[in-house]
């Protein structure tokens, strides 16, 4: 019998989205909570190993993509025009993962965000499906918040 206490891990369908300023938080798909870097290669001449050192260079963090249903909100609509049109609208905002309860677990911040590209639904009279839209998220840092 076991004796210690069961921790099982959180499931991928309870999220929440907040964007500074947007009201739209319903999301069904969320990708590319991703953190990547560079290595720098560096040897100086009195180094006694025949090999180069690595060091922690530039932080690279992918596009965020976001999935919904298609709605009468135009908000992400208006923030890309913005983008567009050469206004400096640049958002905050967090991907909030929770538990079955429904209380925030894990929390990825990201920073200096805007919509690089979004997409209308392809449409199709001989099928069933939702109509979905995406938008892609240009960002400049990604932290989590346990």
């Amino acid at each position: 019998m076991p004796t210690a206490e069961r921790n099982d891990p959180y499931r991928a369908h309870n999220f929440r989205i907040e964007i500074d300023g947007l009201t739209v938080g319903a999301f069904s798909e969320v990708s590319g909570l991703v953190a990547d870097g560079d290595a720098a290669d560096y040897r100086e001449g009195t180094d006694r190993v025949n090999s180069v050192r690595k060091l922690p260079s530039l932080r690279k963090y992918p596009n965020i993509t976001f999935k919904r249903g298609y709605t009468q909100n135009r908000e992400l609509w208006s923030w890309y025009r913005n983008i567009a049109n050469g206004l400096a609208d640049r958002r905050n905002g967090a991907i909030i993962l929770m538990d079955e309860a429904r209380n925030d677990v894990l929390r990825w911040n990201f920073v200096n965000a805007w919509p690089n590209k979004i997409e209308g639904p392809s449409l199709n009279a001989s099928n069933n499906e939702v109509a979905m839209e995406s938008m892609e998220l240009v960002h400049e840092g990604l932290e989590i918040e346990l």
